[in-house]
């Protein structure tokens, strides 16, 4: 062992100890008494600077003096760190289930150990402030084409430091935790899980050949009542209220008929699930009524965990976002006025990557040159079973330089460094409007031919661009929100390919969310489309 090594960590924890009996905010700590374990703090805070928290800050704040040497206080830190249970996050990650004990023990032993305590609590409640605010996991290591850096700490440490002198946690960790709607309606939904959780079995709706519909009167509507009672429909079903505390309902006139009042409720569930609002009870809705509580905690944790990812933005900045297991877009104006608008997103084979970027141009009466992946899997095919497939579709043979090719003398078999580009037009698929911002997987937003996509309740069918709809509208509001002077409707009547600049460039971002609250404060419930919820769940599970 090197000899010197020592001398080095005792002069380290001297400096220390001397840089924390003066804080630079003037809080008096002073206790003679405290003397040889604030000594102690200060030598053993060298060892937990690699772990990029705040320990030592923490510790400045309070004059070197400890935090945790009552155990009023740390009882408070653990309720506090039991409450995070709402957030999605794990008390135990914390030590939450073993705060009490290491601190009795802490006590009964030297100065040494009180220290290594009053330090590891502390560590606790600042790595739990950090997961609050910037989520546990690292969205680069469950999302490979994530492109936002994590944000840095906001809140404020000395507040942390009074909410600790004043054994009141809960505003300590309140600084940390996201203060959007959002989030909130997100927490309130999992706590009433978390309930749910508490009643009791709920029978099952089995597999039917012919689906539940209207005016059907049969066992299996007595069991849609319940379903629907368990998912937030009190008033259908009849219960016992020391079974079912949370449904105080009514009994109805009788169980068994698919009447109105039950055909409302099943629309109000598909609506909230993203399933055709029809009233019927077909095999998708079957599996939504049938899916566990247990399961629904996990999608809203790890939705939860996704919101902590977002960056929270100002009231008053302009910004578009796209919901993409939502199939929704939002365009906030710089007025504050909301514009919404149903959107088409990519298949599960051809995902629509996250992104953060800045919209820069749009570009009128587009051109679309094929991308190779649409090119080799979807175009090739149908060149090499009928050449005049070009034609039909006015897509024209170009070599990368751009220069015109003869369609007749290509090897369609192997036809090397040919482009496809198809003109401007109305069978163009790009419509007659595209939005662009800088982004490696070249996404953007766009126009469509096909409007009758947006009638669909499950709009994954794209080739990972996104078609929105009324998006010329978009386009305008763009041009008006950043001074610009052009105007879409000359625009559209001018030629192919016409860039137009933003003076202003508007922040974009595209989001996967699978739990998420509508504009009436309901957490819609969206299929896993891309299968992206059981890794971040495991990685959400996993201990620290």
């Amino acid at each position: 062992m090197n000899e010197i090594q020592p001398l080095r960590q005792w002069a380290i924890g001297v400096a220390l100890c001397l840089t924390l009996t003066h804080s630079p905010l003037g809080i008096s700590y002073a206790n003679a008494d405290s003397a040889p374990l604030q000594q102690a703090l200060a030598q053993q805070l060298s060892a937990v600077e690699a772990q990029r928290l705040p320990v030592t800050e923490f510790y400045q704040l309070r004059d070197g003096q400890p935090a945790w040497q009552a155990a009023v206080a740390v009882e408070s830190l653990v309720a506090a760190l039991n409450s995070l249970e709402t957030d999605g996050l794990t008390p135990e990650d914390y030590h939450a289930d073993t705060l009490i004990d290491e601190f009795q023990r802490s006590q009964a032993s030297s100065q040494a150990a009180q220290a290594s305590f009053d330090i590891k609590a502390t560590r606790a409640l600042l790595l739990a402030l950090d997961h609050l605010e910037r989520g546990k996991v690292n969205p680069r290591d469950v999302e490979p084409q994530w492109d936002a850096p994590r944000p840095e700490r906001r809140y404020s440490l000395l507040r942390v430091v009074h909410a600790v002198d004043d054994r009141s946690l809960d505003n300590a960790i309140a600084l940390a935790r996201p203060s959007s709607a959002e989030y909130q309606q997100l927490r309130d939904a999992l706590k009433q899980h978390y309930q749910l959780a508490n009643l009791g079995s709920v029978p099952y709706l089995a597999a039917r050949e012919e689906s539940l519909r209207p005016g059907d009167e049969a066992d299996d509507v007595s069991v849609l009542r319940q379903r629907l009672a368990l998912w937030g429909e009190a008033e259908l079903q009849v219960a016992d209220s020391s079974a079912y505390p949370l449904i105080g309902v009514q009994a109805g006139s009788n169980r068994r008929a698919f009447d109105a009042p039950l055909e409302a409720a099943v629309r109000r569930f598909q609506r909230r699930h993203l399933l055709q609002e029809d009233g019927v009870v077909g095999e998708q809705t079957r599996l939504a009524l049938n899916t566990s509580v247990a399961s629904r905690i996990d999608q809203l944790r790890v939705n939860l965990e996704r919101a902590r990812w977002i960056r929270p933005m100002q009231s008053a900045e302009p910004r578009v976002w796209v919901d993409i297991a939502g199939y929704r877009m939002h365009y906030v104006r710089p007025n504050g006025q909301h514009w919404d608008a149903r959107v088409v997103v990519g298949t599960p084979r051809r995902e629509t990557p996250i992104i953060h970027s800045t919209i820069s141009h749009l570009t009128i009466n587009p051109s679309w040159t094929i991308p190779p992946t649409i090119m080799r899997e979807d175009v090739l095919p149908q060149v090499r079973a009928d050449i005049d497939y070009l034609a039909r579709k006015n897509i024209q043979v170009i070599s990368p330089m751009g220069e015109p090719l003869a369609a007749e003398e290509i090897d369609w078999q192997r036809p090397g460094g040919v482009m496809l580009r198809q003109v401007a037009g109305t069978g163009n698929p790009l419509g007659r409007v595209v939005v662009r911002f800088p982004n490696y997987d070249m996404i953007y937003l766009h126009d469509t031919p096909a409007r009758g996509l947006f009638r669909r309740d499950q709009r994954a069918l794209s080739s990972g661009c996104i078609r929105v709809e009324g998006v010329t509208e978009l386009a305008q509001m763009l041009l008006q929100d950043t001074g610009s002077r052009y105007q879409m409707s000359t625009l559209l009547k001018g030629g192919s390919d016409r860039n137009v600049s933003l003076s202003q460039r508007i922040p974009i971002a595209l989001h996967y969310l699978t739990a998420w609250p509508n504009a009436e404060g309901e957490v819609e419930f969206r299929p896993d489309i891309y299968r992206r919820d059981a890794t971040l769940l495991a990685a959400l599970q996993r201990s620290v």
